[in-house]
């Protein structure tokens, strides 16, 4: 108990060391595309949130780290105007990952026709593009755009976070909407 004591008193005679504040501050950049999709998505949905729904059709989470990465502080898709959402009956986006597993091949397409028209679908990485080394697998359907239509496709394996937003912006200015 008194070697609780001593350690106590020793703390509150020197106080809380702390290291000075350093010189120059660290500001993250705006990500080049960034200001593009804010103009694209405020001139096409008017104020509001471009609402994204991503369906893993069979990848191997390459794809969903990336995916997942838009939502960190360094990338913050929220300050560009887009969000994600967790059903398709909200969703403007569809994106889908993976090469569709004869499992997801039902689930895909219910989730498709759930997201309400006008929609665009974005096959993220090279297993949804062209159902990636699994494509002659007997579990596999293959690519996305065999089960449901594909208004983009985003090669990559994975495709970095920078790439999903720059084919966003790409989906948004140039995709034939549905």
């Amino acid at each position: 108990m008194s070697s609780v004591l001593r350690v106590l008193r020793k703390v509150a005679s020197v106080g809380t060391p702390t290291e000075p504040a350093p010189e120059a501050v660290f500001v993250a950049k705006e990500l080049p595309v960034g200001e593009n999709l804010r103009k694209a998505i405020e001139q096409l949905y008017g104020g509001r949130a471009l609402r994204i729904r991503h369906v893993d059709a069979g990848s191997n989470n390459g794809e969903e780290y990336e995916m997942t990465a838009l939502n960190n502080a360094f990338y913050d898709i929220e300050r560009f105007g887009l969000s994600f959402v967790a059903s398709p009956r909200h969703a403007d986006v569809l994106t889908v990952s993976g090469p569709v597993t004869r499992n997801m091949e039902h689930a895909l397409r219910v989730c498709y026709e759930m997201t309400p028209a006008p929609k665009i679908v974005i096959a993220v990485g090279d297993g949804a593009c062209t159902g990636g080394i699994w494509k002659d697998s007997y579990a596999v359907v293959g690519a996305v755009e065999n089960v449901i239509p594909v208004d983009l496709k985003i090669p990559g394996d994975p495709p970095s976070p920078n790439e999903i937003l720059s084919g966003i912006l790409h989906a948004l200015t140039h995709a034939r909407v549905r």
